[in-house]
């Protein structure tokens, strides 16, 4: 393989990515036949098929996936090349890939917008998808940092805090637990639960809850984004559990309530992630710096800060109504 060429390799990670010769070509400004060419040619070098046809569908053989694995890495380096070539001359610049889980997308755009006000010289590029693909993303080193709530387990990372992340439960405001005090959380098996898919930091906070309180759901409707689960919830068709960051629009049009469950809200916090073997490029750390001291600020600017909890508001409550301790008599001896 000594005479596998950058060009080849980027074609065939664009291949390996989109699982597609047309798509390839058209992201990459090129012909079919010439990607289908350059791929070819590839293959002579490496001795094995790296694809195969599956009907109108491509796949990879196991040697392709080894090569298109490979290919990423040797793109990431010579990127990482670069910005650190960048740093050397003292430019700030060079591309920020950043996952984010689905509930964030919220404030994320506003995070990166005034970042990218500070950094112009940093190009950004935004992917966002449930947890369990961010975590994947971040395993195969696709993108430089996560945004997310629970890191992984799967692999060693840093994880720093930046700011709370409550999750509450939600209903239309006609249910007949919207007005309720201290909900106790075995009402909820007898309602419709509306829950994200597997794989959603949302849901597998819920299922700590549920088990956290030994409540045993009942009937559940699974929904794939936390946009459907609010209309349904608006619409009627049950409570569901979703983050306060989600909802700031609905509650305030009188859409949406926030029932008073006991144990609620759920504290959580966010994360910015990234691998432990990672090396962090000038714009990296800007953003890591950039999170530490502005996430928490920006993100209550534009959700508000994190109510709290219904025991906590019970506790506060009981402090304003309890009678106040007369002042001690002070006797004068008037002789």
């Amino acid at each position: 393989m000594k005479n596998i060429t950058l060009r080849q390799l980027k074609i065939f990670e664009a291949v390996a990515r989109h699982l597609s010769f047309s798509r390839a070509a058209e992201e990459l400004h090129l012909t079919q036949p010439a990607v289908s060419m350059q791929v070819q040619a590839l293959e002579d070098q490496a001795g094995l098929p790296l694809t195969e046809q599956a009907g109108k569908k491509v796949r990879l053989t196991a040697a392709g996936e080894e090569v298109a694995r490979q290919a990423r890495r040797i793109a990431e380096q010579l990127r990482e090349a670069g910005e650190a070539l960048a740093a050397l001359k003292g430019v700030e610049a060079g591309r920020l890939k950043i996952g984010v889980v689905s509930t964030a997308k919220y404030f994320a755009p506003s995070l990166l917008a005034e970042f990218r006000r500070r950094h112009p010289g940093v190009e950004l590029q935004l992917t966002v998808n449930n947890r369990g693909t961010i975590v994947r993303h971040l395993a195969e080193n696709d993108i430089d940092l996560a945004i997310m709530g629970t890191p992984p387990a799967e692999f060693e990372t840093v994880a720093k805090i930046f700011a709370e992340h409550p999750l509450v439960f939600i209903a239309a405001p006609g249910h007949r637990l919207a007005d309720k005090r201290r909900i106790d959380p075995q009402r909820l098996a007898e309602e419709t639960l509306l829950i994200r898919e597997p794989g959603s930091g949302t849901r597998g906070a819920l299922e700590r809850f549920l088990e956290e309180h030994h409540v045993t759901a009942g009937t559940r409707m699974e929904l794939g984004s936390n946009e459907t689960i609010k209309q349904a919830v608006m619409a009627g068709l049950g409570l569901s559990f979703i983050s306060e960051h989600t909802i700031g629009l609905e509650r305030s049009v009188g859409r949406l309530v926030e029932l008073n469950v006991a144990g609620s809200p759920v504290r959580r916090q966010w994360r910015l992630v990234y691998r432990t073997d990672k090396r962090l490029m000038p714009a990296a750390t800007a953003f890591v710096q950039f999170m530490d001291s502005e996430g928490s600020r920006l993100i209550e600017a534009q959700v508000g800060k994190p109510k709290p909890t219904v025991a906590e508001a019970a506790s506060r409550s009981s402090e304003r109504r309890a009678p106040k301790k007369p002042p001690p008599r002070i006797r004068t001896d008037m002789r």
